[in-house]
């Protein structure tokens, strides 16, 4: 997995502040919260449909994203990990516990929230809808502040639809 020097941003405003989406190509390889600090990293402009998809998303009017995703790093557990996240639907949250269970492996609970902490594309792989058995909103690698307005942002547009 490569091809880091080569990547460009595109800045994004939303309800959460800043974002910085990050591109291989046209693929999406990263979402952040704090500007890309690599000197191989260039300003360039994110595909339109994907910022179109980002802004109906934060208006509550969209909860699928159809940008193309690329990984540069990662496991294949952490991968596993990450993908599953697409099966959570928006305004719903599953458990650390859950995750381990659909990617084989129950036991590893832990690994999991590790693995979603290194998470490159928070929102469109929605690492926010993953919660503690217990009901508890966990981490989350940009503040768990940021999760609890995710969070909140996807259940009252969900309302709203009803």
């Amino acid at each position: 997995m490569s091809g880091k020097s080569s990547q460009l941003y595109d800045i994004f405003e939303s309800p959460l502040g800043t974002l910085y989406l990050i591109f291989s190509g046209t693929q999406l390889t990263g979402i952040s919260f704090k500007k890309p600090m690599n000197i191989g990293f260039k300003k360039g402009v994110a595909p339109k449909n994907f910022r179109k998809e980002l802004e109906e998303y934060f208006q509550g009017r969209g909860d699928k994203f159809t940008q193309k995703i690329k990984f540069l790093e990662g496991t294949d557990f952490e991968l596993k990990v990450w993908l599953c996240l697409k099966n959570v639907p928006c305004g719903e949250t599953r458990t650390y516990k859950w995750v381990a269970e659909n990617i084989g492996m129950p036991t590893a609970t832990r690994a999991v929230g590790q693995a979603l902490s290194k998470n490159p594309i928070p929102i469109v792989l929605p690492c926010h809808r993953i919660i503690e058995s217990d009901g508890a909103i966990g981490g989350y690698s940009s503040g768990v502040h940021i999760k609890r307005r995710l969070l909140d942002l996807e259940y009252y547009s969900r309302i709203n639809k009803k």
